[in-house]
């Protein structure tokens, strides 16, 4: 049996060698998807990718370097408002191309890391409309691979029931988040000394 390779994390190769790794690999994040233009210039910088769904929908992906994940959201909302404006008008020029203007754009923002805040702002938007994943670059022998990763936290996911708030306990009375002494386990003697 030959030796496993040596795989290490390593820092991104250069930008265009970043975009034509990630741009192979767009099918991973969108099943079917078609790639119509690479580094378009939209509103006031570059749409990394655009392309469509199979069912007509446009899809935005923006690629941003460490650290650059929350000033993604305000460039992928900038970006999907500026091509929302153009859609009609593409469609008017290449009718082949399959676009459906009144589907919604969706963007995805691909960065090296993913900060909580990020996420919770992003979340605001919906997962429909705006989706994260993470790139990571591996140094695989003599060559650099560029692997993508739909974080959990990004992941569009059911809504969970709304939970009933907990009933205060007696003597207690209820925390904001609608927790009571009891669900936390403080006991009286404990309850007394927070007093």
């Amino acid at each position: 049996m030959p030796p496993l390779p040596d795989l290490s994390l390593t820092v991104p190769p250069a930008r265009a060698e970043l975009l034509a790794q990630l741009g192979s690999r767009l099918t991973e994040l969108i099943p079917g998807a078609r790639l119509l233009a690479e580094r378009l210039l939209g509103a006031d910088s570059r749409i990394d990718f655009v392309a469509v769904e199979p069912s007509g929908r446009v899809i935005l992906v923006l690629v941003g370097e460490e650290g650059q994940d929350l000033e993604l959201i305000g460039r992928g909302l900038a970006q999907r408002a500026w091509v929302e404006a153009r859609l009609r008008d593409w469609l008017q020029l290449a009718p082949s191309l399959g676009i459906r203007p009144e589907a919604r754009i969706k963007v995805w923002l691909l960065c090296p890391s993913i900060r909580p805040e990020s996420i919770a702002a992003a979340s605001q938007v919906g997962s429909d409309s705006l989706a994260w994943a993470v790139y990571r670059c591996v140094r695989n022998g003599s060559r650099v691979e560029t692997l993508l990763e739909i974080p959990s936290a990004a992941r569009s996911t059911p809504e969970a029931p709304a939970r009933a708030p907990a009933e205060p306990a007696a003597g207690g009375t209820g925390f904001r988040t609608g927790l009571a002494d009891t669900d936390l386990g403080i006991t009286a003697a404990e309850h007394s000394e927070l007093d």
